[in-house]
């Protein structure tokens, strides 16, 4: 695609550690493929008020351990309308941008579909969210550094856990998906494990408590994903605290201690290897999809198959499960 010369870049939605990677891989590698870099401040919002800001290969020093985004951004209820994404466009086409390239989630996504529909710019998505429930990638930038933040509190709760014989509820993010949950989970030796997907870790708790309950290392760990049908973890405990009043528990919402922070060496190279890639599927004339890494290889996936992906809970996962509650 050489006859495209200026090429935009955004951050959108929630922030995630690694986005400064993404940044920086994208704007230095579209400089040697010869691109003019406008950085779009604060998402959709800044792309409706025109605030572009010139980025050149200084502006990305230094930035690759550091979480958030240099970029900002936001939440715009403004792109949802019509007449926000036709200001959108103008601005756009205003600053002689003809390419777009969006780090982002599903929430993105679904904008940057709106983007390549109404409107000729191409756009190339890079998926980040601490949830990784996005298709066309096995891991989205974020997810890594999220899960690793959520074992090292979850190990230090451990510690109070077992000093006073209590029951932790630990409630971590991950919208509607359970990632974060089972591998932090899985990662620090959790009695049990509640996520979405299944209905079935209640009742393995129950059981899991009646077991305990009399032993004298009664401490133990369950990990509740936000987004679990049982509800959170304030009102898994309640539940529990009517079920066995004579036990002692607490509860601990991680919450955005997992979204800050510097990330981890597997966030820093995703994110590096697929904002390579972005710029050079643009460079291929590519346009309206996302990269991503499947298998250890780089992929494309169009835009409006960009969907929510549960996590697949197979019998053997289930079974491993109840084996190590044990």
């Amino acid at each position: 695609m050489t006859e495209t010369k200026k090429l935009a870049l955004m951050t959108s939605g929630g922030d995630v550690p690694g986005l400064n990677a993404a940044i920086r891989a994208v704007v230095r590698t579209a400089i040697y493929y010869g691109f003019e870099v406008l950085g779009i401040q604060r998402g959709y919002e800044g792309m409706i008020d025109g605030d572009f800001i010139p980025m050149h290969s200084g502006s990305v020093s230094h930035i690759i351990s550091r979480g958030g985004t240099i970029l900002q951004s936001s939440r715009s209820e403004r792109f949802r309308t019509q007449e926000g994404r036709a200001v959108a466009y103008q601005q756009l086409q205003a600053a002689g941008v003809q390419a777009l390239i969006l780090i982002g989630g599903d929430g993105s996504m679904r904008g940057a579909q709106l983007v390549a529909d109404e409107s000729d710019i191409p756009v190339v998505g890079i998926p980040k969210t601490i949830d990784n429930d996005l298709t066309g990638t096995d891991f989205a930038i974020g997810f890594d550094t999220a899960v690793n933040a959520a074992m090292e509190a979850i190990d230090r709760i451990k510690d109070t856990a077992r000093s006073h014989n209590r029951l932790f509820f630990v409630e971590v993010m991950g919208r509607n998906a359970g990632y974060i949950a089972m591998q932090a989970g899985i990662a620090t030796g959790a009695e049990a494990i509640l996520i979405p997907e299944t209905d079935r870790d209640i009742q393995i708790l129950y059981d899991n408590i009646e077991r305990k309950k009399c032993r004298a290392d009664s401490s133990y760990i369950v990990v509740v994903a936000e987004g679990d049908e049982a509800g959170g973890a304030y009102q898994l405990a309640e539940q529990v605290k009517q079920k066995w009043p004579e036990l002692h528990s607490g509860v601990t919402v991680l919450g955005h201690i997992q979204r800050g922070g510097s990330p981890t060496c597997f966030d820093r190279t995703l994110a590096t290897r697929l904002g390579v890639a972005a710029v050079k599927a643009v460079v291929a004339g590519e346009r309206n999809i996302m990269v991503g890494e499947q298998k250890g290889a780089l992929t494309y996936t169009p835009l409006s198959e960009v969907l929510n992906r549960p996590l697949e809970v197979t019998p053997e996962m289930l079974e491993m499960l109840e084996i190590l509650s044990q």
